[in-house]
């Protein structure tokens, strides 16, 4: 699992994001919790996912780059059109995988 060094939190996150991605790491249960990744699917711009799927055993975890991180479905869905915002803005175009790769990554 990958991080971005300029990780995007939500409102309801932003004040607890270093024990809430900490959790995230170790496995610890949260309900309300969503992360957003970069797609699996090289179709898509951007998944985002229940910080619960991620205790199933054979969750793939292993190629996940995480870009943000949102209190609940709704506040994930704005991040993450914030984010393709954000890239559209910085670059003219859509290649949300290529710019957030350029800009770095922090690996924990």
């Amino acid at each position: 699992m990958k991080w971005h060094k300029d990780l995007y939190t939500g409102e309801s996150v932003i004040r607890r994001e270093k024990k809430v991605k900490w959790k995230v790491m170790h496995g610890a249960g949260q309900l309300r919790v969503y992360v957003i990744a970069l797609a699996s699917n090289p179709r898509n711009l951007l998944d985002i996912i229940p910080s619960w799927e991620l205790l199933q055993k054979h969750y793939p975890k292993k190629g996940l780059y995480i870009v943000g991180l949102a209190g609940n479905y709704q506040e994930a869905l704005e991040l993450a059109g914030h984010i393709v915002s954000d890239v559209y803005r910085a670059t003219g175009g859509f290649d949300v995988r290529g710019h957030l790769l350029r800009s770095g990554e922090q690996v924990l």
